[in-house]
């Protein structure tokens, strides 16, 4: 695959997967609106990653019936129609209402580019292109921070959304004029069935595939970790004693940046064979990340550390979950990823809502013993399914 290719479906999906996360540090800005809790605003981001979840169970199988080139531009302009709702929102409940079509629409469109890349490339290089796919969507959900945080200072958090639908607009006038021919099947006459019988066909796979299991609920706690930090970072940052503008809390984004990129590498080194090494030193990454986080309300630069720590552990293991379970052949990858990326959404969401609940009971201790919990879980997890031979011989590293 050419790299002018590659680099479409990252920025593609980075800007896709953006609209789903600049909610994050808005949240306190949506709840004095608003009139609600920091314990009730997490809901906003629960309601995102429900859309998730229904995206990943009713829309992203699609891909594997229908063109991906045709559903891609139907999506997008929904994606945008859903943006202005936001943008229009005149009360709580419409706000979550639109966040649910936006956490839907704009996980369809992301995890419908990546397994769209999946498909288009060779064997030998899917690994690689999945990993450089994965980083656009990582900066993009690290950027939409940083963007959302001065858009949100020079204008209103309203107008983060008014701006990502004029910017979603011109996204389809580029697809629609690049990107490659599907690969999908053609549709069956009896369209109706065929989709439930592709949803069936996800269940099996949730039923029978052991590597789509395990990293599943791998990545299902390291998206919780993942989640409770992001969401809980805005109510610490703009309480004392930082008093941090939405552009500065929205910024740390950069710093998480860094850290994500260099876990491109990753998919590449999994194709190599080694995935249980890298997985090893992403999770005590993930795990050793939350002692200078513990810090961080007294130190910056021990914020600074624990969220390169945390965020490359977190995408090298993403990316290397995403490589094992897109071994299986190019027909079911809009399935696959489909079935991952649900755990992620759960994982996701219930990190969100948990981690502002636990920061309106203790404060950022709170948010760092869940966090440092979540994260001793999943190297237990990690640990009592990796060592069976028998499962070893029979589904391959996972």
């Amino acid at each position: 695959m050419s790299r002018a290719l590659v680099a479409l479906f990252a920025c593609a999906s980075g800007l896709s997967v953006a609209n789903v996360y600049y909610a994050q540090p808005l949240l306190d800005a949506m709840a004095a609106e608003f009139g609600i809790s920091q314990a009730v605003a997490g809901g906003v981001i629960a309601a995102t990653q429900a859309g998730s979840v229904l995206a990943l169970l009713l829309l992203v199988p699609l891909g594997d019936l229908v063109p991906r080139r045709r559903l891609m531009l139907a999506q997008l302009a929904a994606l945008t129609m859903a943006l202005a709702a936001v943008c229009l929102a005149p009360g709580t409940l419409t706000l979550l209402l639109a966040m649910l079509a936006v956490g839907m629409l704009g996980t369809a469109m992301t995890q419908g580019l990546i397994a769209y890349a999946a498909s288009t490339a060779a064997e030998h290089e899917r690994g690689h292109v999945v990993g450089a796919t994965q980083s656009g969507v990582v900066a993009g959900l690290l950027l939409a921070r940083v963007l959302a945080g001065l858009i949100a200072d020079l204008a209103s958090w309203r107008a983060v959304y008014g701006i990502s639908a004029l910017a979603m607009l011109g996204l389809a006038v580029l697809l629609w004029r690049t990107l490659p021919p599907s690969t999908s099947p053609k549709q069956p006459a009896a369209l109706h069935r065929a989709y439930l019988a592709l949803l069936g066909s996800m269940l099996t796979l949730l039923r029978q595939d052991r590597v789509l299991q395990v990293r599943g609920v791998i990545g299902l706690l390291m998206f919780a970790v993942f989640g409770a930090f992001w969401s809980a970072l805005v109510f610490l940052l703009s309480a004392a004693p930082y008093r941090y503008s939405h552009s500065a809390i929205g910024a740390f984004g950069l710093v998480g940046l860094a850290g994500a990129l260099a876990a491109a590498r990753a998919g590449r080194w999994a194709d190599h064979g080694h995935a249980n090494r890298i997985s090893a030193i992403a999770i005590l990454l993930m795990l050793l990340a939350w002692l200078p986080l513990a810090m961080a309300p007294q130190s910056l630069a021990a914020l600074i550390i624990g969220i390169l720590a945390l965020d490359l552990g977190v995408q090298a293991l993403h990316v290397t979950n995403q490589s094992l379970i897109l071994r299986r052949a190019s027909a079911s990858h809009s399935r696959l990823i489909g079935c991952y990326m649900m755990f992620y959404a759960v994982g996701s969401g219930s990190g969100a809502w948990a981690a502002t609940s636990a920061y309106a009971a203790a404060g950022w201790t709170g948010v760092c013993l869940l966090g440092g919990g979540l994260s001793v879980a999943t190297l237990v997890f990690w640990f009592a399914t990796k060592w069976p031979v028998r499962i070893a011989k029979l589904a391959g590293p996972i």
